[in-house]
């Protein structure tokens, strides 16, 4: 287990990930994934919904060559945790401000370079109900 700071190849790693992304560079994107990456995230009914790396690139490249304007690149690293050739990040990112912030975890590979070979995306978590994973307890 670590920290940010005591992670600097992880933090640098990720923050290409959020430039290169952001700004829709293809080429630049291809070696920070692995080939068979998934992102898994919530629909609006609770089920959760796969999307391939084919999925999220083709998503990425149709924004650039549209032209749209580059996501923002606002994050903020709140864990990493590192165990030998893996290591686990959750991130608060928000790509724009109309857009919501979320909770990601990315976790990456090291393969010669670090990659990302998984990546959940969750609602940021509402204030009021933060760090209440467990229920009350019932006897004092």
């Amino acid at each position: 287990m670590s920290d940010a700071s005591s992670d600097l190849d992880i933090t640098e790693f990720i923050s290409r990930v959020v430039h290169d992304g952001s700004n829709y560079r293809m080429d630049a994107m291809e070696g920070l994934y692995t080939g068979d990456m998934t992102i898994l995230y919530p629909d609006e009914n609770g089920s959760i919904t796969r999307a391939s790396r084919s999925d999220v690139f083709g998503e990425f490249a149709a924004r650039g060559r549209n032209g749209d304007s580059p996501l923002s690149t606002e994050y903020r690293i709140l864990h990493i945790e590192r165990q030998g050739d893996l290591a686990t990040a959750l991130l608060y990112r928000r790509m724009s401000d109309e857009a919501a912030p979320f909770l990601y975890e990315l976790r990456l590979q090291y393969r010669a370079q670090w990659q990302v070979c998984g990546e959940t995306v969750t609602p940021w978590p509402d204030p009021e109900v933060a760090g209440a994973f467990l229920p009350p307890r019932q006897n004092g």
